[in-house]
């Protein structure tokens, strides 16, 4: 640890900080997003009940200016949309980590839109640092360490304990200190254009949420070793499953895993008992479930078997052009000391793929997005498209 790390560590440490500011009201979520309007930088994460809920939805939002540290309670707040103009604000730089995530969700459960992001995941992997996870980074930049135990926690439980709220204000509480740091190397590096392209790309996330959940038993693993009669009885338990889970708002993991799911195909119990010797199978869960079960099997013995869908194969040709563009990119990856997916995204891979632009005109309409790399890669790309 640097010297300079350690003298942060002792200046900033998490004992030391002002608590936390909770906002559960409407006027103070008013006064709040006035407030965070006339800051020309905000940091921002969120945090939802994904391993605790049939649905998921965002329980906490954290914003940190350098004054201060918020948390806003969505769920004592039916109306977030003050902080609509602050997320959708060009002149108003918001800073994430990893930021995908977080704006899917925020753009599912509240219909934000978003201009102007700083990712500091992003800005890491575009430096090719090794470790891009916030505590790693944290850590090496300012010798911070972040407890992740409570990563897994229930962020939808009410009151939340304040050892969480003062957890969940530390994703955000460093972040704009790490952004200038970020950004001074990503300039000094001649690769800040670079990663402002991917910041300017996820701000194009897609929250769209389909109101029924995708109950395909062809995702539980080991479902494609199946017979097609068993794949029958894996359908129908997994519609149970979904409608269980629906009923006890739990996610499907914690209803019955896809590991018990495949024994109870394999097996095939036909009663209470039969059910009970299988290994995933508490005593609670055959109380609970075993006749709902043991009905999804006998209905599934009776159905017509099912097979998996055919997805056609990839044109041969569309597959080597794939696969020289990977090649390409993992060299010039290597070279300058990245992963591949920071020299090309891998949306745009395959669409050059699929695409084959032959002429720079048509390269340049699917790099527009990308312009940096279509200055610097592009003749590259388009080489290797003429060769193959």
């Amino acid at each position: 640890m640097s010297r300079r790390g350690l003298r942060y560590n002792k200046l900033m440490s998490v004992e030391a900080l002002p608590a936390p500011v909770l906002i559960t009201r409407p006027a103070a979520l008013k006064n709040l997003s006035s407030l965070l309007l006339q800051e020309p930088v905000v940091a921002v994460d969120t945090e939802s009940n994904s391993l605790h809920a049939y649905r998921e939805q965002v329980c906490l939002l954290q914003f940190s200016t350098p004054h201060a540290d918020y948390l806003i309670d969505p769920l004592a707040l039916k109306d977030l949309s003050p902080l609509g103009e602050l997320f959708s604000n060009p002149g108003i730089q918001k800073v994430f980590h990893a930021a995908d995530y977080d704006l899917l969700c925020l753009k599912r459960d509240f219909g934000f839109e978003f201009a102007n992001l700083f990712d500091t995941m992003i800005a890491a992997r575009t430096l090719g640092r090794p470790a891009v996870g916030l505590g790693a980074i944290l850590a090496e930049e300012f010798g911070i360490q972040l407890d992740k135990r409570h990563q897994r926690a229930n962020w939808g439980q009410r009151p939340l304990p304040t050892y969480l709220l003062d957890y969940a204000r530390l994703d955000t509480h460093y972040l704009i200190s790490l952004r200038d740091r970020l950004w001074s190397e990503l300039q000094h590096q001649g690769v800040a254009a670079l990663a402002q392209e991917d910041f300017t790309r996820i701000c194009r996330v897609n929250g769209s949420l389909v109101e029924e959940r995708d109950v395909d038993c062809w995702r539980v693993r080991g479902a494609s070793d199946l017979t097609p009669q068993q794949a029958a009885v894996l359908y129908e338990l997994c519609h149970y499953r979904d409608q269980a889970a629906r009923m006890m708002n739990r996610p499907w993991f914690k209803v019955l895993n896809d590991q018990t799911l495949i024994e109870i195909v394999q097996i095939l119990p036909r009663d209470l008992a039969a059910l009970g010797q299988i290994s995933g199978m508490s005593q609670g869960q055959v109380r609970r479930h075993g006749h709902g079960l043991l009905d999804a099997v006998r209905r599934g013995l009776h159905a017509g078997p099912r097979y998996p869908p055919r997805n056609p194969r990839p044109d041969e040709d569309y597959l080597k052009r794939l696969e020289a563009l990977r090649a390409w990119r993992k060299q010039t990856a290597q070279e300058l000391g990245v992963t591949s997916d920071v020299i090309l995204p891998r949306d745009i891979l395959c669409e050059l793929a699929e695409k084959n632009p032959r002429r720079s005109e048509e390269l340049d309409t699917i790099l527009q997005v990308v312009p940096w790399r279509r200055e610097h890669f592009g003749d590259q790309i388009l080489a290797v498209l003429l060769n193959h």
